[in-house]
């Protein structure tokens, strides 16, 4: 697990290049917000969050049901505590005034459903 890296991941990466070719332009890990976003577009008080699908168990995804074999107990604790701190986290940022948007892993293989859904959230 200490090899797995919280900042600047491909799908991440990818999300970036997205919304900069949209013509976006924002910050990236803002400390002083809750969750430090991964992506914050202040222009228009929306954070975005680029979750995996297994460690933020992305319940519409095959990815989000798959328990490792051994070790049982210590990831469902593992797993139920990253969903807690999720919603904590968007519970924060939401009453604090941000608009967050979350995107999964899985949505990364269709582009332009993705730019979509990013262009219909900002422009709201």
């Amino acid at each position: 697990m200490s090899r797995i890296g919280g900042k600047n991941t491909k799908p991440e990466i990818l999300v970036r290049s997205l919304l900069h070719r949209m013509g976006y332009r924002f910050r990236l890990h803002n400390k002083e917000l809750p969750g430090k976003p991964d992506i914050v577009l202040r222009k228009y008080k929306t954070v975005i969050f680029v979750h995996g699908c297994y460690w933020h168990r992305h319940i519409e995804c095959s990815r989000g049901k798959s328990m490792p074999s051994s070790n049982t107990e210590f990831w469902k604790k593992k797993f139920k505590g990253t969903i807690k701190r999720d919603a904590e986290t968007e519970k924060k940022l939401t009453e604090d005034g941000w608009k967050v948007i979350i995107v999964w892993q899985c949505e990364l293989k269709n582009k332009e459903a993705l730019a979509e859904k990013l262009l219909t959230a900002l422009s709201i």
